[in-house]
């Protein structure tokens, strides 16, 4: 038996894989410098609690809680858009389990962001993450205050904060 011809077709195909493989790490790492990096961020406050725990529910697009802030879906992977979060008590996101809005992202980190109520004016802060926090299409640096129709990105998600 001839065994050439399933010895060069396993070569080529190797050599395939191979060549896909390192088009999807150039192509995520041209990701990574189109987004930027966060210098001079400090790192989370010292109020952050490691406890936090819990997942709200959203609401459909039609909430009957108006008034209360919210977070809306703009895209997010295993998020329906349009979906609404409550804010009243703040909220944790990114992709560990303890998250209270839980983020399929892979440029999400486990503990990403943070919102926090203070009186009433609601605060993002990004939690020390690898990619950063963006609001309004700038890096986060530090806590900021969050208006109307403001617009957060982790990584391919985008939410939309109302009021």
């Amino acid at each position: 038996m001839e065994l050439e011809p399933i010895s060069v077709a396993l070569k080529f195909g190797f050599l395939a894989v191979l060549y896909l493989f390192l088009l999807w790490v150039a192509r995520s790492a041209l990701k990574d410098l189109r987004r930027g990096t966060e210098p001079g961020y400090v790192g989370p406050s010292a109020d952050y609690d490691e406890g936090a725990t819990g997942m709200y529910s959203a609401s459909t697009p039609m909430a009957r809680d108006i008034g209360r802030p919210k977070l809306r879906v703009d895209t997010a992977a295993g998020l329906a858009p349009g979906s609404a979060y409550d804010l009243s008590e703040g909220a944790l996101l990114g992709r560990g389990d303890q998250a209270d809005i839980r983020l399929e992202d892979g440029f999400a980190s486990s503990k990403h962001a943070r919102l926090t109520p203070q009186g009433d004016v609601m605060v993002l802060e990004d939690l020390g993450s690898t990619n950063g926090t963006y609001l309004n299409e700038e890096p986060l640096r530090g806590p900021q205050p969050l208006h109307a129709g403001d617009k957060i990105r982790i990584g391919d998600s985008v939410f939309s904060y109302e009021r």
